[in-house]
């Protein structure tokens, strides 16, 4: 009988080392626990590279402050490069990093109160489901295999604001994508180019063009999005699916690419185990 594997991640030790026991107690359920985010991270990996990848991972959704931790020593899994430091902001930032590193991996919220700002935004990291700490370990089960079925699970009195937020942001997201299409090619490639946090000089370094060109382009950027910032106008990407340029790429192939049509993107891409 295969085994589902489940991580368990909530900074609150003994919460989480009685849910894991609890939840070991069943036959086909395999169970490991951690601490802070970058440990869950680091497990997955471990886990990933030893070929016994989990199933679930269950988050608490108000996961501890912001912290980093450099990675664990010893060999790492392809394209994990053994200086990296990871920040994990909170339960939801780390249910979007599990998408991104391990897009096998469900990931559920467990939350002290329903909460739908909260329950929309953790389906839109890729969360499949949102479950009260409270709930009996039957539902908890229930909802483990249920995602593994690949089923969204929120609690019924969840449902109604949680899509009114979903179509709410919905809304804002089309408004921000049209307003990305406005722009020109070379103006999406310098948007990009901010959404990486590059300022004016290196955007110029990277393109091939002068600062005073680049800043044109900017305040051609902000003025067609209707934003008075750097800031907001990243804020503005985000919410349209504008990645980041890749910084790993050479810089003249990407300004082929601005001159030559519309840029592509790239995809965006814990305590111990116990």
């Amino acid at each position: 009988m295969a085994r589902i594997r489940v991580l368990v991640v909530d900074d609150h030790r003994i919460f989480a080392e009685s849910l894991a026991a609890a939840l070991a107690a069943e036959q086909d359920v395999e169970v490991a626990a951690a601490g802070s985010g970058a440990a869950a991270l680091r497990c997955l990996d471990r886990g990933a590279a030893e070929g016994r990848r989990f199933d679930v991972t269950l988050v608490d959704a108000d996961l501890g402050a912001a912290t980093t931790e450099p990675p664990a020593p010893g060999p790492h899994p392809p394209g994990r490069a053994g200086t990296e430091t990871r920040t994990v902001v909170d339960g939801l930032s780390l249910v979007s990093a599990v998408r991104t590193a391990h897009p096998g991996a469900r990931a559920v919220v467990l939350a002290e109160r329903d909460d739908p700002r909260r329950a929309a935004a953790a389906l839109q990291a890729g969360a499949c489901g949102w479950v009260a700490k409270d709930c009996s370990l039957a539902r908890l089960l229930t909802v483990i295999r249920g995602v593994l079925r690949d089923e969204t699970h929120l609690p019924p009195a969840l449902l109604t604001g949680v899509l009114r937020e979903l179509t709410a942001a919905r809304k804002h997201r089309t408004e921000s994508e049209r307003l990305v299409e406005s722009l020109t090619p070379r103006e999406r490639e310098v948007l990009r180019c901010m959404v990486a946090g590059l300022g004016r000089k290196a955007v110029a370094e990277r393109l091939y063009l002068s600062p005073h060109t680049v800043r044109t382009h900017m305040q051609n950027v902000l003025g067609k999005l209707g934003v008075h910032s750097t800031l907001a106008a990243v804020a503005l990407a985000r919410r349209a699916g504008v990645g980041p340029v890749d910084l790993g790429a050479d810089g003249g192939a990407g300004a082929q690419t601005a001159a030559g049509g519309a840029p592509g993107t790239r995809a965006d891409g814990v305590r111990g185990l116990r």
